[in-house]
Formats: structure tokens, sequence, C-alpha cells
């Protein structure tokens, strides 16, 4: 999800800090022994998931030119969307605030209040976008590097606006548009380095409170028993609370359980759309047409349904 918000300092500042630590990182690991994507597509479900086995070393992916490259350009995309729909998701969250039926903002602490009611509905944002097709289309984007560092951080979707709506519950209990844009700007940043196997893990206290680079990774592994894993923005006690925390033991085989095999910006932004769009048009009847839509990522109707 990403806020909506127009560039300002912090926007101009993470630029050159992105870079600088994206170059720091990928020195960091080309000194450290590597293995090579798809390494474990040939592990069994039991060899990828067995959690009675010790846990394993971590060894990282690293970097990859094209997949860098592919990364930086859904982000360059990002930006132009986010752009586009900008002025029309402000009105709205205006509208929302002057019907507000609350007024938190106003409130001594507002700015905590802020970034914890964004980090909770960012929870259930993410969570849905794994749990409804038509929110996975633009999540997927994000989850289509076979690579995980800092430039799959910057691989975001370009239909942010099917997820928009998630954080209107912000400015109608009165929380002013500045404060939410802010507080969905900072969780997006703090998620910006827990995408690196450059740090292993923290301290048990870390751990147990904020999601963290070992955490998130679980949550971009294909493997059986880290599928929807790990939803968290800043803290991991949303996982915990709502029974979706996974910790990381097996090595993470990331990207998708089905690979898109491509650097095409367009088609990494846009494949899950062009499919649900031919499930639908071959689909037999309207319920079925719906469910490939609505409802969960790799639904098939049933053989009496699909007839129908």
């Amino acid at each position: 999800m990403k806020r909506s918000l127009p560039l300002n300092k912090i926007d101009l500042i993470s630029g050159p800090i992105f870079i600088i630590t994206m170059i720091a990182e990928a020195r960091a690991l080309k000194n450290r022994p590597q293995r090579e994507p798809g390494d474990l597509d040939d592990w069994t479900k039991e060899e990828l998931s067995d959690p009675s086995l010790p846990a394993d070393e971590l060894i990282p992916v690293g970097y990859e030119k094209r997949d860098t490259a592919a990364s930086l350009t859904m982000l360059v995309g990002n930006v132009v969307v986010n752009a586009a729909y900008y002025s029309a998701l402000s009105r709205v969250s205006r509208f929302l605030f002057r019907h507000r039926v609350a007024n938190l903002g106003k409130r001594r602490g507002s700015w905590i209040v802020a970034m914890v009611m964004w980090d909770f509905l960012y929870y259930w944002s993410h969570r849905w976008q794994h749990e409804k097709r038509i929110m996975w289309a633009n999540h997927v984007t994000h989850h289509s590097s076979e690579h995980y560092n800092l430039s799959t951080a910057l691989r975001q979707p370009w239909s942010g606006y099917l997820t928009s709506w998630v954080f209107f519950p912000m400015p109608l209990l009165g929380i002013p548009l500045h404060q939410t844009a802010r507080a969905g700007q900072l969780n997006l940043l703090y998620q910006y380095w827990i995408h690196t196997e450059a740090i292993d893990r923290l301290d048990p206290v870390s751990e147990s409170v904020l999601n963290t680079p070992s955490h998130h990774r679980v949550h971009h592994g294909a493997n059986p028993q880290y599928l929807d894993k790990n939803y968290a923005g800043i803290l991991i006690t949303w996982d915990k609370l709502f029974g979706t925390f996974e910790p990381e033991v097996r090595r993470v085989k990331y990207g998708l359980t089905k690979n898109i095999k491509t650097f095409n910006p367009a088609m990494i932004g846009y494949h899950e759309m062009i499919d649900i769009g031919r499930d639908v048009r071959q689909a037999k009847g309207w319920r079925n047409k719906w469910g490939h839509v609505f409802k969960r990522p790799g639904w098939q109707p049933d053989q009496a349904n699909a007839s129908a």
C-alpha cells in the first residue's frame, strides 16, 4: 500500500540513501558465499518446510543487474501512478475528515496514535492483498523477484488504488491528513531496511516485537509453511495476535509459487490482471467469474460449478 503524499524533503533525501545503501549492501554480499536463484526448485515440500531440522544457515542470493533494474523501474512507475490519483484520493480523505466521527488527532500523543493505527490497518491491507485475488493483483508485483535485497523493497506495484480505501478509517476518526500521510510514509520507509540478507537476526527483544529482516524474509518465501505469513509493517505483534506469525527456520525460496520469469516492467506490474481477465472470460456462470476476481489467489471452481 502506498501513501497519498506528494514528494517532500523526506522523499528527496530517501533517494540518495537508497542508492548508497544498495551499493553498500551489494558490496557486502559480494564477499560472502552466495546461492543461485532457483537453487531450491528441486526440494520437496518436506525439505522446504521440515521444522524439526536445525535452522538453516543464512546464505544470500545477492543482486542481479536485470532484476535490480526492473525493481527500480517499478518504483518510478509507482510514483507516476500515485501522482496521477493523488488528487482524487485527497478529496475523498478530506471529505471523510470533514465528516469525522471522532477527533483522535487533537489528543495528546496523536502522532503515536496515527503511527499505530496505520500499522494496524497496514497489517489488514497486506493480509487482504494475499487473500483476495483482485488485491493480490496489486501486491504480487512486490513478490515477483527471486532475489531478496534492498532493491526488492523498491519493487512497488502500480495499482495501489485498489487498496487505498483500507486507510479511510483514519480521517474518519479524526486523524488529520498530514498525520495520516506521514504515518504511511514512515511505515513504508521502515520496511525498506528489512529487505536484506546482509542482516541475520537481531536481539531477542527486537525480534519479539518488531518486524525484522528475518521475519520479512519469511513473508517473501514460497516455502509451504511461509506462505501468507508475517504481514507486519513495523510491529510483528499483529501477526502474533492474529495467528499469522511464522519464524525463519528453513532456507527461504524467494518469489512466487509459479515465477513469471520476466524483467519486463509492464508484465511484472499487470500479469495478474491479465490472468484474471482471461480466467473471468473463460469461466462459466457469474458465480465462477466472481470467484476468479474476489476469492483467494489460485482459487478454481469445482467441477460441478465449472460446467454450470
